[in-house]
């Protein structure tokens, strides 16, 4: 479908049907709403043409209220807004699934290569000997994390699938029935949420959508092989980070991970008892009758009473008995039905997805520092050790260590974590939890402090069946990458233990601190060069690389279009398989349905297999490798600049809304590492740091930089390399687009009145400066007209969101100013500018 059709189709399923549905808002009998929203589409209005016209929030709202609502007291006008607020949150609700609803008709004609169109390529190249081993072999495993930006409850979930299905069969008569059933219920939490809270709104989304969703995606792939056998029932995994993810989150105990992991088995009995009812009434022979009612009464018990565990092969015997009866003593009736069952449990097993360990550096040095002074090794730092004494401790003494003999709790969460991660795998199965990440891996003791805790806390080296994931997010980190790998290759017993593990070693690389740290351009500049540099030092030592992404929604996490990422890996990056995390309501947007998660999962597969199948390789030559990292530093130079900055830190804490992403009930995780007086960049989180810009309007971290680089470029007469540069390198060129896409959400109308700010003023014209700059040079070196050119149908999908929230976004700058001028109503302006991150947060998507 070309892209003017397409653009057509979305205007017909999508903004025609958004704009039908939204005006049944005006009729919803609640407080006061009504006036509402007859009152949006001229509060739009005026909000636009007063940012044009250069007046600022303040002067809108104050003008709005006297003009044509005639609210005079500051209480009723607090009142007006926080109604304001509540209907545009529901107003995103909709817009989310109205084009949730239409994504089947917008992507059924999509240029993108789909499982179907792969096949048809390998058929018609003769390859099915090459697709036969790689089908066996490859995989893709998406992360679902438990970042603050996905706080739906299961009740709007649930209300979200049913307005999709009834707004794909056009019952406008149901469709406002369920519009009043949104318009009564609570979009948010009434309190902040535990990290097993938002387990289990994930775990929600695994047993509604990804149960089905990956049966039917095996299904399909096996089913398309044709005469080829295919039993890789690893080509596509599930990982999950709720629970298990305790990086900067205090929350996270040995405790909440134990839980976490019986939820997810709990839940998958659960999916396989429906399963089995089902089939018990299709399988209505006598033979079969007792190995099912037996099978289903184990997994009941089990689905109620987290203490009884039912073992993958309790469970996949049975089946595969079953199955044999079938087909020798009842004709192999409904056998396709039972192995559609068959292969979902070989899929799933008995963990449904693979809970991820994750602890920052900083806190296993603690640890180690911690045991080593009660077993007085060292007296007070662990500074007293040269690097060798202390790598000799770690792989060779044998402490015994009992998370009872310590008080400090981070130090006894530790040790009881990593105690309990044995049962847990008894539980679940090894492939229920056996990875532990390290954040903020910079040398080689953060794999081996790990090592060395394992140890003490009581696993034999040669049954430790973790993998040890380092995480190189940092400059400082990925700059040694290389040399901490090759040291800890050159070491015998982590050889050996690498050896247990199959000669893989699984390297994560995280793209938001690499952002935060380095800046868009050098961050992801530097993580490639990473990845060809690992590749490499991997291969030489005969180990298979894998590589973890950090990918977040937005660009400057590390987001953008996943398919133009994979592809444009070079032919020097191991790509053995895809693996990256999936933040935030990137869950629910990107693979929230049974189409959306097939479609995505589908771009992920082939962008993998098609490099390693058809010889597509991707080569940056020498030359323009040198031109990347001139840009990459020029970048740097001007996003550290504004980094070191002495408002920069001042500005986020002073005039965004970094502060109240702390007090909203989004997350369970503090918005900082730490509990210093003073906020540190380094301190703090990336979502909190990403999201803050993105609440401006300014996204600052997705393009700084960028437009300095190419402007001296230019004024070197060295424009038309860039040019080239864009067209024939798939990796810069994916860099530029995602970058293109933070710049078409940035509304720097919306603070301009910070210019004349006494403090700030200076440092706001600077990031208009510069947005300004990156948005000419950009369309320069692309040959664009205006952003996202090239991409109609999404640069219009932002186009709507941006539209149906910049009333809550005036709303919350006014907020913000009111705050500023000392109001004695500052709390309740203060639980606006809150209040309003919601609707915000959902109507970007990937908060950038």
């Amino acid at each position: 479908m070309q892209q003017s059709e397409r653009l057509v189709e979305f205007k017909k399923s999508v903004n025609n049907k958004f704009n039908v549905y939204n005006s049944l808002f005006l009729n919803l009998p609640y407080r006061n709403i009504e006036n509402v929203g007859m009152l949006i589409p001229l509060m739009l209005d005026q909000c636009q043409k007063g940012l044009q016209s250069g007046k600022n929030p303040k002067e809108i709202l104050e003008a709005f209220f006297q003009n044509f609502v005639n609210i005079e007291s500051e209480e009723e006008r607090i009142d007006f807004m926080f109604r304001i607020i509540q209907y545009v949150e529901r107003q995103v609700v909709l817009y989310d699934s109205v084009e949730d609803a239409a994504f089947p008709k917008l992507h059924e004609h999509s240029s993108s290569l789909s499982i179907k169109d792969y096949f048809q390529l390998v058929d018609k190249n003769k390859s099915w000997d090459k697709i036969t081993d790689q089908l066996s072999n490859f995989s893709a495993r998406i992360v679902l994390t438990a970042h603050p930006t996905q706080f739906y409850t299961p009740a709007i979930l649930d209300i979200i699938a049913n307005l999709r299905s009834l707004i794909l069969e056009d019952k406008i008569d149901e469709i406002d029935v369920a519009l009043q059933q949104l318009g009564l219920t609570s979009l948010i939490n009434a309190k902040k949420p535990t990290p097993l809270d938002e387990a289990k709104n994930i775990i929600y989304i695994l047993r509604n959508v990804y149960y089905e969703a990956v049966g039917d995606l095996y299904s399909y792939i096996k089913n398309n092989v044709g005469e080829h056998n295919f039993e890789n029932h690893n080509i596509m995994k599930l990982g999950f980070w709720p629970g298990g993810d305790r990086d900067g989150n205090p929350f996270v105990t040995a405790d909440i991970t134990n839980d976490v992991a019986d939820e997810l088995r709990v839940n998958l009995m659960k999916c396989y008892y429906n399963d089995l009812k089902v089939l018990q009434k299709k399988l209505t022979f006598k033979e079969l009758q007792g190995s099912i009612t037996q099978l289903r009464n184990n997994l009941y018990t089990a689905m109620f009473n987290p203490k009884k565990t039912v073992g993958y092969e309790d469970i996949i015997g049975p089946l595969l008995d079953i199955h044999e009866g079938l087909i020798s003593k009842y004709h192999g009736l409904y056998l396709k039905d039972l192995d559609q069952l068959i292969d979902k449990v070989k899929i799933f097993k008995t963990h449904f997805a693979t809970l991820d360990i994750r602890q920052d550096h900083s806190q296993h040095y603690l640890t180690v520092e911690t045991i080593l002074k009660k077993h007085k090794v060292i007296t007070e730092s662990l500074d007293e050790l040269s690097q060798e004494e202390l790598q000799e401790l770690l792989l060779q003494k044998n402490f015994k260590v009992s998370a009872d003999d310590f008080d400090e709790g981070i130090v006894k969460d530790t040790l009881n974590n990593i105690s309990q991660l044995k049962s847990i795998q008894q539980k679940n199965g090894e492939e229920g939890c056996n990875r532990y990440i390290i954040s903020n891996s910079e040398d080689i003791f953060s794999i081996l402090f790990v090592y060395g805790l394992f140890r003490w806390c009581g696993w034999k080296s040669e049954e430790i069946t973790f993998d040890i994931v380092p995480l190189f997010e940092t400059m400082i980190g990925m700059d040694g990458a290389e040399a901490t790998m090759q040291h800890m290759f050159d070491l015998p017993e982590y050889r050996s233990h690498l050896k247990r593990r199959n000669d893989t070693q699984t390297i994560m690389l995280g793209f938001s601190d690499g952002t935060k740290d380095g800046g868009y351009l050098k961050a992801n500049w530097s993580i490639l060069k990473t990845k060809e540099t690992l590749s490499s030092v991997c291969g030489k030592n005969d180990i298979k690389a894998i590589f973890f992404d950090g990918r977040g929604g937005p660009p400057a996490r590390g987001g953008g279009k996943t398919h133009r990422f994979y592809a444009a890996q070079t032919k020097d990056v191991a790509n053995n398989e895809i693996q990256l995390t999936i933040q935030g309501q990137t869950i629910t947007s990107t693979y929230g349905t049974k189409e959306q998660f097939k479609y995505n999962c589908e771009q992920l597969l082939t962008a993998g297999l098609s490099n390693n199948i058809f010889g597509k390789e991707n080569v940056i030559s020498s030359e323009q490798r040198k031109l990347i990292e001139e840009l990459s530093e020029l970048s740097f130079e001007k996003y550290d600049a504004l980094k070191h900055h002495k408002n920069f830190m001042p500005y986020l804490e002073n005039r965004s809304t970094l502060k109240y992403y702390t007090k909203a009930n989004i997350g369970s995780r503090p918005g900082k590492r730490g509990n210093k007086a003073k906020l540190e960049l380094s301190d703090l989180r990336a979502i909190s740091f990403v999201g803050s810009w993105s609440q401006l309007k300014q996204n600052v971290p997705g393009y700084f930089g960028i437009g300095s680089a190419l402007e001296t470029m230019k004024n070197q007469g060295r424009l038309e390399e860039v040019k080239t540069l864009f067209k024939e390198v798939p990796f810069f060129k994916a860099l530029m687009l995602n970058s293109m896409m933070s710049l078409s959400k940035c509304y720097f109308e919306l603070t301009s009145y910070m210019k004349e700010d006494a403090e700030y003023g200076e440092f706001w014209m600077i990031l208009h400066a510069e947005y300004l700059l990156s948005k000419e040079m950009l369309l320069e070196i692309s040959d664009m007209d205006i952003l996202m050119e090239r991409e109609a149908v999404s640069r219009e999908s932002i186009k709507i969101r941006e539209n149906i929230v910049l009333p809550l976004l005036v709303i919350q700058q006014y907020a913000l100013q009111k705050i500023g001028s000392s109001s004695k109503h500052k709390e309740l302006y203060e639980k606006i500018v809150t209040r309003s991150l919601y609707g915000n947060i959902n109507a970007s998507r990937n908060s950038a």
